[in-house]
Parts: C-alpha cells; structure tokens; sequence
C-alpha cells in the first residue's frame, strides 16, 4: 500500500468519525441527527393539548387541542401548519420549546428552543430564537388554522425541532417589542418570552 494511499484512507475514517460523533451526541441528547444528504421532504406532527397529554379513544378532550405538522422541503425552508381548536379569540403565543417533558405539565418543556442564544423576536426577524413563530389567531369560537414557512426550523441535523415541544400561550406574543423591564416576570420579560403568558397547551414534535 503506498503512503498517498494511506493518507487517503485516514484522512476518509477522520471524517467519518466526526459525522460519527455528531449524530452519536444528537442522539444521546435525544433529537434526531439526519445527514446533509437527507431526501426531501421531511415530515414531522405534534398534537397539542392541556398538560402535553392529547385525549384519544373518542372522548374529548376540555381546553386547547390540536394538531400542527411540519414538512421540511429544503435546507432552508419548513413548512409548519397546524388545526387549533379551543385557544380562545384573538391572538396567542406559538413557539417551539426547548423540551418535550410534561411531567409538570407545559410548565416542564422549558424555555424557547434557543441554540444560538438570541433575544426573543418575530419570525422574520434577525434577532430571534430558533423557536419563535409568532401568534396563531383564534376566530371567535377560538378555533385557528394556517401555515407559516420558516427559514431556522428545522427537522434534520444537531438543531432538529423533532423530540422537542410546540407550545400554544394564552396571550399574545409581543415579538421582543414590548415591556423588557424584569426580565422573568410576564408582562415584563419581551425578550425572553414575549409576554405570552400562560402555557395552554404543548405536545412533542415526532417524525411521521
């Protein structure tokens, strides 16, 4: 075997090695780790309810329920879509959150899903967390429907949304623009949360 070739060689296991390793981390922290070489689309579906905990078998479920899915089509385009029923009128936080732990309800999904460490802001913003999407709109039976494309979202690679939560709040989102005074304290923490409020229903992002 000549030296070139050898060099070749280990240069080739080098870098598997580090797709290796990437995928070995996004998978210990439980999110899904797909290659660049990923066939498009990707899908992905969340059902949302009171507590992160849907209702099935034909009994109703009280409060805030849906479903919302995502269709990634391209490295830079998503699309997520969703079918609320029961958020109420008017405007409410929607965003994507950190975790998909429900073991104290909504309250244990954590904070905006974050990776680049960013203030708080609208969808179309510069300045924004990974998991901002802005407010859904609740007609006046508080039912809402629509799609939104974003450009960050994504369900491939170490930042994958999947394994993690959407999160449905019951006041609107001020996108950043609003009372930053107390930071941590609704109505006064724009830049961290919008001032969205309370958590009125959440579920996990799953592959479909």
């Amino acid at each position: 075997m000549t030296r070139s070739l050898v060099i070749q060689i280990a240069a080739m296991t080098s870098k598997v090695g580090v797709l290796f390793g990437a995928a070995a981390a996004a998978a210990a922290a439980g999110y899904v780790y797909m290659s660049k070489a990923a066939k498009y689309p990707i899908k992905a579906i969340c059902e949302v309810a009171p507590k992160g905990q849907p209702c099935h078998g034909g009994e109703k479920a009280p409060g805030c329920v849906g479903t919302v899915t995502f269709e990634q089509t391209s490295a830079d385009a998503t699309k997520i879509s969703w079918d609320i029923r029961g958020c109420g009128p008017g405007e409410h936080g929607f965003h994507i959150h950190e975790f998909a732990d429900f073991s104290n309800g909504c309250l244990s999904a954590g904070p905006h899903f974050n990776p680049f460490k960013k203030t708080h802001g609208a969808p179309e913003d510069e300045e924004r967390h990974v998991g901002d999407m802005g407010n859904i709109v609740g007609d006046s039976r508080g039912n809402s429907s629509g799609f939104l494309v974003d450009r960050l979202i994504k369900l491939e690679g170490v930042n994958s949304v999947v394994g993690r939560s959407v999160m449905v709040h019951e006041d609107r989102d001020d996108l950043g623009k609003g009372d930053h005074s107390e930071p941590g304290v609704n109505g006064k923490t724009s830049k961290t949360t919008g001032n969205a409020g309370a958590r009125i229903a959440c579920g996990e992002i799953k592959l479909a």
